[in-house]
C-alpha cells in the first residue's frame, strides 16, 4: 500500500529497511513489519546479536592488552618513556572527549526520542475523544429517539385517535424514528476494535517513561565516570582511577547492550514506517471484526475510497428531513381540530431539533480528516522525530562502547605510571641536596655528635672572613643548616690552617673539652 496523504517516509527509514535480515538458519526473512511473526523476531535477535559479537570482539581485545601489560617488563619497550607516558595520558584525555562528545548526543537523542513517542501518544489521545464524543452522541441521540417514541408520540397518537388519517401520519413518524435509530445504533465501529486508542496511548506513554528514565541515568553515569576519570588524572589519584576503571568496564558492557536494542529497534520501526498501512489492515483483520472498507477509509483519507458510512448517514438524514415535515403537517391540520396534542407534537418537535444537531455533529465526527489527521500525527512522532532520535542514541553507544574500550586499556598504564614516577621522585629525593627533604635541618642530638673539628685557625681572621659575608658577628651564632643556605666559601689562608690542624693528633684534653 501507498503511505498516507501527509506523510512520506524519511531516506533513513529507506535506508535501514534495505538491511539484510536472515533466521537463525540464515535464510532470507521478508522486510515487512511482522513482529509476531517467529522468523521475524529471529531476524530482529540476529541483528542484535552483532552487538554482542563486538562486545566479544573488544573483551578479547582487552585481555589481551591486558595480559600483555601484566606480562611484558616496560623497560623493553623501544619508545621513550617520556614519550610513552605522554601517549598513555593523552590516549586516555582523547577517549573521555569522545565519551563527553557521545553523550551529548545521546542527551539530544533521547529527548528526540521521547518528544515523538509523546506527540504519537497525544495523536493517539485525540482519536480517542473524537470516538468517544461520536459515541456519546450516539447515545444521547438514541436516547431522546426512544424517548419520543415510547412517550410523545405514544400520547399523540392517542390524542389524535378520532381520526385515522392523523394516527396513521403518526405511526408513520413512530417507524422511521426507530429506523433513525436503528441506524444510529450500527454506527460505532470502534467496539469491534476491542482496545480503544487510549489504552494504546497510556501503554506507550508508561513504556517511555522507563525507557527515558534508563537512558538518562546511563547518560548520568558515563557522565559521571567521565568527569572523575579526568580528576583522577589530573590529580594522579591512582585509586580514583582504579575505581574508574572498574566502572568503566562495567558501562563497556551496558553501552554494547544497548547498541544492540537499539539497532533491532531501528530496523523494525523502520519496517514500520516504510508501510504502516498495510501492517495495521493486517493486524485488524487478525484480532478484530472491523470492516476492512471503514478502516481503509480513515487510513487513506482519499476521493477513491467512499465513505462507508455514507449510504446509511444519508437514509437517517431523509427520514429526519420526512420526519420534520410531517410534524409541520400535523401542526397545520391537526392542532386546530385537537389543542390538546399540542403539547405532544411540540415536545416531539423539540426531541426531533436536537437529534438534527446531534446527527450533524456526528456526521463531522465521523468524516475522515479528524481521525486520519490524528494517525498521521502519530505517524511523524514515531517515524519522523522518534526514528531520529534513536539513531542519536545508536551512535551515543556506538562512541560510548569505542571510548570505555579505549579507557579499560589505557587507564591501568596510567596508575602504573603514577606507582614509578612516585618510586623515581622519592629516589631522587635521596640523593638531591635541594629537595625539601635535604634542606630540612636534622635534629639537635645529631648536631651535638656530628659537629665538624675546630680549626685552630685565629678567631680573628675567622671573625673578619664571617664579618666579610654576613656584615654582623652575631649572625654566626646561628647554625649553618637553620639559615637554609649554602655553605660559606673559605680563603686559601684558612684552608691551609684547616688542613694542618687536621693533620695534627688532637690532645685528650681537646677531646674532653670536645665530649663536655
Amino acid at each position: 500500500m501507498g503511505a498516507p496523504q501527509g506523510y512520506q517516509a524519511s531516506w533513513w527509514v529507506y535506508l535501514l529497511h534495505q538491511v539484510p535480515r536472515t533466521n537463525f538458519q540464515f535464510e532470507v526473512v521478508e522486510s515487512s513489519f511482522a513482529p509476531q511473526d517467529r522468523e521475524y523476531q529471529q531476524a530482529l535477535l540476529l541483528l542484535a546479536s552483532v552487538a554482542g559479537l563486538c562486545l566479544a570482539i573488544s573483551l578479547v581485545l582487552i585481555c589481551v592488552y591486558l595480559i600483555r601489560f601484566c606480562c611484558c617488563d616496560p623497560e623493553d619497550e623501544d619508545e621513550p618513556k617520556p614519550r610513552r607516558v605522554c601517549c598513555i595520558t593523552w590516549s586516555c584525555v582523547a577517549a573521555i572527549v569522545v565519551c563527553c562528545a557521545g553523550i551529548g548526543i545521546g542527551f539530544y537523542g533521547n529527548s528526540e526520542t521521547n518528544d515523538g513517542v509523546g506527540q504519537a501518544t497525544a495523536a493517539l489521545l485525540d482519536a480517542n475523544l473524537t470516538l468517544q464524543g461520536a459515541d456519546v452522541l450516539v447515545r444521547q441521540t438514541l436516547g431522546l429517539l426512544s424517548g419520543a417514541v415510547g412517550g410523545d408520540l405514544t400520547r399523540l397518537e392517542e390524542a389524535l385517535a378520532p381520526r385515522t388519517e392523523f394516527v396513521a401520519v403518526v405511526r408513520n413518524t413512530r417507524r422511521q424514528a426507530e429506523a433513525v435509530a436503528q441506524i444510529l445504533a450500527g454506527l460505532p465501529f470502534w467496539g469491534a476494535l476491542g482496545r480503544n486508542p487510549s489504552q494504546l496511548a497510556h501503554g506507550l506513554a508508561f513504556l517511555e517513561d522507563y525507557r527515558w528514565l534508563a537512558y538518562l541515568l546511563l547518560l548520568l553515569l558515563d557522565l559521571v565516570i567521565c568527569l572523575f576519570t579526568l580528576l583522577g588524572l589530573g590529580k594522579q589519584s591512582k585509586w580514583l582511577v582504579v575505581a574508574m576503571t572498574v566502572m568503566s568496564f562495567f558501562v563497556l558492557i551496558l553501552s554494547w547492550g544497548s547498541l544492540g536494542l537499539e539497532m533491532a529497534a531501528a530496523v523494525g520501526l523502520s519496517d514500520f514506517c516504510s508501510d504502516p498501512d498495510g501492517f495495521i489492515l493486517n493486524l485488524t483483520q487478525a484480532k478484530t471484526e472491523l470492516s476492512p472498507e471503514i478502516l481503509q477509509y480513515y487510513l487513506t483519507c482519499s476521493q477513491d475510497v467512499p465513505n462507508p458510512f455514507q449510504q446509511r448517514l444519508t437514509m437517517s438524514q431523509r427520514a429526519l428531513s420526512s420526519i420534520h415535515s410531517q410534524l409541520h403537517g400535523l401542526e397545520r391540520e391537526a392542532i386546530p381540530q385537537f389543542p390538546v396534542a399540542e403539547r405532544n407534537l411540540v415536545s416531539v418537535q423539540g426531541t426531533l431539533n436536537s437529534t438534527e444537531s446531534n446527527f450533524h455533529q456526528l456526521v463531522a465526527l465521523l468524516n475522515c480528516r479528524g481521525l486520519h489527521k490524528d494517525y498521521v500525527d502519530a505517524l511523524k512522532g514515531l517515524c519522523y522525530d522518534g526514528m531520529e532520535g534513536l539513531l542519536f542514541l545508536l551512535l551515543f553507544s556506538l562512541l560510548s562502547a569505542l571510548a570505555f574500550t579505549t579507557a579499560v586499556c589505557s587507564l591501568p598504564r596510567a596508575w602504573e605510571r603514577f606507582h614509578s614516577r612516585d618510586v623515581e621522585y622519592e629516589d631522587a629525593e635521596d640523593d638531591d641536596p635541594f629537595t625539601p627533604q635535604a634542606r630540612s635541618p636534622p635534629p639537635r642530638s645529631s648536631l651535638r655528635l656530628s659537629a665538624p673539628p675546630i680549626s685552630n685557625a685565629p678567631v680573628s681572621q675567622y671573625m673578619n672572613q664571617s664579618g666579610s659575608f654576613s656584615g654582623s658577628p652575631r649572625y654566626d651564632s646561628v647554625p649553618l643548616l637553620d639559615r637554609h643556605s649554602p655553605p660559606p666559601s673559605y680563603s686559601p689562608s684558612m684552608q691551609a690552617s684547616y688542613v694542618g690542624a687536621s693533620q695534627e693528633e688532637p690532645g685528650p684534653r681537646y677531646r674532653m673539652d670536645f665530649l663536655t
